[in-house]
């Protein structure tokens, strides 16, 4: 690899980052050879993690000039994003550290999306994570490997996690973002809902965190067989999205990926109705309302 710390000179951000990083390895191949990135960029070794409570982490000197990595063993796939994202602390150099030239991190950590506001310890945990999927799924080759699979399927975020070599929550984040299609993805573990990825254009899943997975939902009305996505199938919209009062309600579509120790995926595949007959459905439910509360 020929790409030196140099080439990211003034560059902050994760977007930032990875533009230049590909910009200096155009035949990038897949699955990114991350640990062979890291040591290109400074990092003289990466070491096994044996703190309890904690997934990854990073020791490094002041000024960034060399670090180690340290991550938590366990599956190859959840290894690789660790690294990553301990990687992106490591580049980005606005990231302070909770302790002087130390950085842990949890597993909570490698999860979050999203930040409170003026929490700067989430908001470098973010960065860090955008900067690990980025750098482990670079977008231009992931709409390649995604412009295969032109319907949403769980089958094809199985596909991309492993020519990837992600985890597959990892490329199931991707996926739903990626997608043309207004889509969402449920994880789901003992039978609640855990986390919930959706396509901007997907409405929000009304079922909280936290909270059972909905009793008629297709996860729970039907057997399924592990590690095999089950057939996608119409399930009734109301039960995951707000259906508004006097609308007809739109097409949904639901699958299941049971994994386990008790965790599965929930694929859910919004068809919506086009406008004209959305407000036909509409006038036509006002207008008999009218007529059987005896207003005209």
């Amino acid at each position: 690899m020929p790409i030196n710390r140099k080439d990211l000179a003034d560059a902050s951000s994760p977007e930032a980052l990875v533009k230049r990083i590909l910009k200096a390895e155009p035949n990038l191949p897949v699955p990114v050879p991350i640990q062979e990135l890291c040591a290109r960029l400074g990092i003289l070794r990466i070491e096994d993690l044996d703190t309890d409570g904690f997934e990854g982490g990073l020791a490094t000197d002041a000024k960034r000039s060399e670090g180690i990595i340290l991550a938590k063993r366990g599956g190859e796939p959840r290894r690789r994003f660790t690294i990553a994202h301990e990687l992106g602390h490591f580049l980005m150099m606005h990231h302070a550290p909770d302790q002087p030239g130390r950085f842990l991190c949890k597993s909570s950590d490698l999860l979050r999306l999203t930040a409170k506001e003026g929490d700067q310890r989430q908001r470098r945990e973010v960065e860090a994570n955008r900067f690990a999927a980025l750098v482990l799924m670079p977008p231009h080759l992931l709409r390649e490997a995604m412009a295969a699979f032109p319907e949403p399927n769980l089958q094809h975020v199985l596909a991309l996690a492993r020519e990837f070599a992600v985890g597959k929550e990892t490329a199931a984040r991707a996926y739903v973002q990626y997608h043309p299609e207004r889509i969402a993805i449920v994880v789901v573990g003992n039978g609640r809902v855990q986390r919930c990825y959706r396509s901007l254009s997907f409405p929000t899943i009304i079922c909280a965190v936290g909270s059972p997975v909905p009793t008629r939902s297709r996860y729970r009305s039907s057997s399924h067989r592990p590690n095999i996505a089950g057939d996608i199938a119409p399930c009734s919209p109301d039960l995951w999205i707000d259906v508004k009062r006097d609308f007809r309600a739109p097409a949904l579509y639901e699958q299941v990926y049971l994994q386990q120790s008790g965790f599965a995926m929930i694929l859910l595949r919004l068809e919506p109705i086009s406008d004209e007959s959305a407000e036909g459905s509409r006038l036509n439910e006002g207008w008999c309302h009218r007529f059987h509360s005896g207003r005209r």
